[in-house]
């Protein structure tokens, strides 16, 4: 078992990858293994990296961040899934997962 974090950052926004990226890179113990814009290339990815976290934007183009979040959780070894997000659970999480 590594001592390293693998993570996989999900995001439409290069900006906010790239801005994850700089802040997730001060730490020794994680590291970016790959970057996705949108939920249907965060599943392919995943399947082909295996990180250990997935950090996972909700709204995006090309396959949003629930889809993918419920695809990521049925792999045989699934990634844990941190969700980042401007929306209330009211506004989207809520009637995204029902």
């Amino acid at each position: 078992m590594s001592d390293i974090i693998n993570v996989l950052l999900v995001d439409d926004h290069a900006i906010v990858r790239a801005g994850l990226k700089a802040v997730i890179g001060v730490a020794h113990d994680v590291r970016v293994i790959g970057e996705a814009a949108n939920g249907v290339d965060a599943i392919s990815m995943a399947e082909r990296l295996k990180p250990d976290v997935v950090i996972m934007d909700l709204t995006m183009p090309g396959g949003d961040g629930v889809t993918a979040t419920k695809g990521l959780v049925a792999l045989a070894n699934p990634p844990k899934v941190l969700v980042l997000t401007m929306h209330t659970e009211e506004e989207y999480l809520l009637p995204a997962l029902k």
